[in-house]
């Protein structure tokens, strides 16, 4: 069992909060964008994939503070997270029917074979991006009970506001006894508005002051925290030995981060990846087993890899399983479209506990 120290559930309260931007992505599939006449709608966002997860596979009570736009956009996206059994604390704006403020759009077609996927985005005038610190009753909303915050890189790069606003949140929350986790998911792209990656670490440091669960690989820790690698070079993308290796750098920078956790993925094709995970928790060191995914789409994945992990460590589990189970429901993740789960806890179960893709009769 984890060192941390989680709260009890209450009859009324969530078991997990995420802080982030919602978004809908557009999908026309294996067709790329620019040959591209329909498409599937996923109403997704890194932070709120988590409890959206959490909630529909793993049968926890979650819900997500964000931006929420008075439009027919903002209708299909909250119908979307009601139908995920999310709760929504929102804090709403109203559309002038022309330019905004817009919820964003996120396009992404999902490759095939040697083309890679290609995502990019519409994020003008987002009203997620115009969030601040005091948008949000936090000592209300974790005073009705809260046990495990999360929040993410992607939105703390969209403002100077996001960023501050997480920063609040979290303060908020380690002055309640909440749990924090915080997934670095370092995308240059979005940085390169906000000053680059300069700015990125300031922020993102500032920010991992607060958290207990961090969640990235050596290149966000690297890139997003500005945290030296090291010397040793691995075999492979699946050997965790740089991982690892940076944990006493992590430790010394962040005395308060008590776990770490990321996916390998070593990509051989857009629809063929060789899948494991690692964890580093109080001082001690786990590893996944490994396995062969056949992608349907990989948009999503690591997300699915955290609200297992963190599903296992608030239920008390040992921590390899709750590994194992972060692992299989990633992995399971990948082989339906989307970007949150549509796998049942049983098929997380046995595919942790190395299940086969046997008929089930």
């Amino acid at each position: 069992m984890s060192g941390l120290t989680i709260p009890a559930r209450t009859a009324s309260g969530l078991d997990v909060l995420s802080l982030g931007a919602l978004v809908h992505r557009l999908d026309p599939g294996v067709i790329p964008f620019r040959k591209a006449r329909q498409f599937h709608i996923w109403v997704s966002g890194g932070e709120y994939n988590v409890a959206a997860n959490l909630a529909d596979c793993f049968h926890m009570q979650a819900g997500v503070t964000t931006a929420l736009v008075n439009y027919p956009i903002g209708d299909l996206i909250s119908d979307a997270v009601r139908g995920m059994g999310v709760k929504g604390i929102y804090r709403v704006f109203e559309h002038d029917g022309v330019t905004g403020p817009n919820m964003a759009t996120v396009y992404s077609d999902r490759g095939q074979g040697v083309r890679a996927p290609v995502v990019f985005y519409n994020r003008c005038n987002e009203a997620a991006a115009q969030l601040q610190p005091g948008d949000f009753d936090w000592q209300a909303i974790f005073g009705n009970g809260v046990r495990w915050f999360h929040s993410g890189g992607i939105f703390a790069s969209l403002s100077e506001t996001t960023s501050a606003l997480i920063i609040e949140a979290m303060q908020a929350a380690k002055a309640a006894g909440v749990v924090t986790s915080f997934d670095l998911n370092y995308r240059a792209k979005l940085w390169k508005r906000q000053g680059g990656t300069a700015r990125a670490q300031a922020v993102l440091r500032k920010i991992c002051s607060y958290v207990d669960v961090l969640v990235g690989n050596e290149e966000d820790l690297q890139m997003g925290l500005g945290l030296q690698g090291p010397d040793v070079v691995a075999t492979s993308k699946l050997d965790p030995s740089v991982f690892f290796s940076m944990m006493g750098t992590v430790t010394k920078d962040f005395p308060n981060i008590r776990c770490v956790a990321t996916t390998l993925r070593d990509v051989h094709s857009t629809n063929h990846h060789t899948w494991g995970a690692v964890l580093w928790l109080d001082g001690k060191t786990y590893v996944s087993p490994t396995c062969e995914l056949d992608v349907c789409c990989r948009i999503g994945g690591g997300d699915g890899f955290a609200s297992g992990l963190f599903y296992g460590l608030m239920n008390g589990l040992d921590p390899e399983l709750a590994l194992r189970l972060g692992w299989a429901h990633g992995g399971l993740l990948t082989t339906t479209p989307g970007d949150t789960t549509m796998v049942t806890l049983d098929q997380v179960k046995a595919c942790a506990e190395g299940g086969s893709a046997r008929v089930q009769r």
